[in-house]
């Protein structure tokens, strides 16, 4: 993964309304850079065929005042979910370092729901900001559960502090961490928690948002220097409270 984009965490945002960002709009040249980098991206599952379509906001039912939206595909696929979460994140921190806004924008739905044999999965609202003062400028004033919420066991600094503003679905940051001797990573539900989201889609958002948060705290693990292995557990949405999803061994 890109170890660049960690610095995009403390700029980036979630526009839920995409209003006075100025003048310039997404050009042609961004527009085919954007579908060239979602092939460079490192997935979860490389064995999980993806692909990305850019549309007009008239052709999706995301009204937020956006230019563009991009649609994400996949293969129906074991953990297919986590894998367009961590690309999709990859991509977001991406397009603010170029001075793009966004939005995962769950529940927008469009008429093309295949393509090229792929699935729709969801979508990413998008527009150009002109200048600095749109994005974020201090994310700790963020709302976000309290650390003790999502993490056990011993502290990471620069990381147990930082991967909670990884942004999910509803904000409903269903991840917990685990950290004994190894970082084991679950989706966490707690029952009664799930905002505006239909109750019946709370598991595929949130296996999404798990891909999402597994970014994040790659970026914060190489930032800060520290080396692991990863391994990969299958979750196929259980409504248990908590699901693992990953395990990161800390390597020298």
């Amino acid at each position: 993964m890109n170890c660049e984009l960690y610095d995009m965490i403390f700029r980036r945002k979630s526009f839920h309304l995409f209003r006075d960002l100025g003048d310039q709009r997404i050009s042609e040249k961004e527009l085919e850079e954007i579908k060239q980098i979602w092939q460079q991206l490192d997935p979860l599952y490389p064995d999980i065929k993806t692909a990305i379509r850019i549309v007009s906001a008239e052709e999706t039912t995301c009204k937020r005042g956006e230019e563009y939206c991009i649609l994400l595909y996949s293969e129906k696929k074991e953990n297919c979910l986590q894998n367009i979460g961590y690309l999709g994140e990859q991509l977001d921190l991406y397009l603010v370092s170029h001075d793009i806004a966004t939005l995962w924008f769950g529940i927008g739905k469009t008429e093309e729901k295949q393509f090229d044999g792929l699935d729709f999965i969801i979508m990413i609202a998008i527009a150009k900001v002109s200048g600095e003062k749109k994005f974020r400028k201090d994310i700790f004033k963020s709302k976000r559960k309290p650390v003790e919420e999502i993490w056990e066991g011993e502290y990471i600094e620069g990381v147990t502090d930082i991967v909670r503003f990884a942004p999910s679905a509803c904000n409903t940051q269903p991840w917990l961490v685990r950290n004994h001797e190894k970082l084991e990573v679950f989706r966490y539900k707690k029952d009664g928690k799930r905002g505006i989201m239909p109750a019946d889609m709370v598991r595929y958002y949130n296996r999404i948002d798990i891909g999402i948060f597994l970014c994040f705290l790659e970026l914060c693990l190489m930032h800060n220097g520290i080396g692991f292995e990863r391994e990969l557990f299958a979750d196929g949405g259980s409504g248990e409270t908590t699901v693992l999803n990953a395990v990161y061994k800390k390597t020298p």
